[in-house]
């Protein structure tokens, strides 16, 4: 546990959390969103510091980035909790395990030792993901930072929903960011995701302005985000507010989590996308979760 970064102290014991866009005003004793960041007497402190949930050893391009050191391992870790509640979440043993009240699980290991671990195993990166980083930035930028000083790259695999301040604390020691987007449609975040789609669009923007090196994954659910339309607003998102350099991986959904019974997508809906994608002059579009 450790004292969060990025909040303000508010009348009657409230405080602000000003590390991802919620925004939560948590009262004495509560959480916020996440379920990792709790008021205690007037201090929000970040419960997951230090406690990893997941680390493993991956290929880079699980991550997935296909453009930035391809061929390579990356040594990768993720703490329990997520400001968004995506139905369709394959992380959800982990993403939604702190919520809404319970035990922080993890193994208690520090920002030191990962950057040792990293090194021993011989991977030139340390990927943060499987969760949502945001939720663990205070752990990730600490681990970031010694990263940085042994010659290590960081790269993040995020929903994209942090907001300006934590992107000015991580960019300048995050080398690489795959981002989730599922579409400029809040209906889309409202319903399923429990967010809005400015935030997320706001720090594509900011990471490509900032030089970090920049992919977008898009798991095209039927039924949420798959009509012509929809993906034809995404291509162009990328191609005029980003550039047409950027990846776009369409990922293919399969049943998960609150929405076991939804139908896989069909392979002509991902190909639809990369039409979409090919006449907005995108120059790298890779698919997903396919054969």
């Amino acid at each position: 546990m450790k004292e969060a970064m990025l909040y303000e102290k508010l009348q009657d014991d409230k405080v602000r959390c000003a590390v991802c866009s919620h925004r939560c005003t948590i009262s004495e004793g509560k959480r916020g969103i996440c379920s990792v960041r709790e008021n205690r007497e007037g201090t929000l402190y970040a419960l997951n510091y230090g406690r990893a949930i997941a680390v493993h050893v991956d290929p880079i391009e699980k991550k997935p980035l296909y453009h930035f050191m391809p061929g390579t391992s990356t040594y990768s870790f993720a703490t329990v909790g997520c400001n968004f509640r995506c139905q369709w979440c394959q992380n959800w043993e982990i993403s939604q395990a702190s919520k809404p009240n319970r035990p922080i699980a993890g193994a208690l290991i520090s920002p030191e030792e990962h950057v040792q671990r990293a090194l021993e195993y011989g991977c030139p990166s340390i990927s943060y993901t499987y969760s949502e980083p945001t939720i663990f930035v205070e752990y990730a930028l600490d681990t970031m930072k010694l990263a940085r000083e042994k010659g290590l790259k960081n790269t993040w695999h995020t929903n994209g929903y942090m907001t300006k301040e934590t992107l000015d604390a991580i960019v300048p020691y995050l080398d690489a960011a795959n981002v989730d987007f599922k579409g400029p449609d809040d209906t889309v975040y409202e319903k399923y995701c429990g967010g809005k789609s400015g935030p997320v669009m706001e720090s594509l923007k900011y990471l490509y302005k900032a030089g970090v090196h920049l992919e977008i994954t898009t798991l095209i659910v039927p039924g949420v985000n798959d009509q012509k339309q929809q993906l034809q607003t995404i291509a162009k998102f990328i191609a005029n507010e980003l550039g047409k350099d950027v990846p776009w991986h369409i990922s293919r959904f399969f049943p998960a989590w609150k929405m076991p019974d939804a139908p896989v997508t069909p392979l002509e809906t991902l190909e639809m996308a990369r039409k979409a994608g090919e006449e907005e002059g995108l120059l790298y579009i890779y698919l997903g979760n396919v054969f």
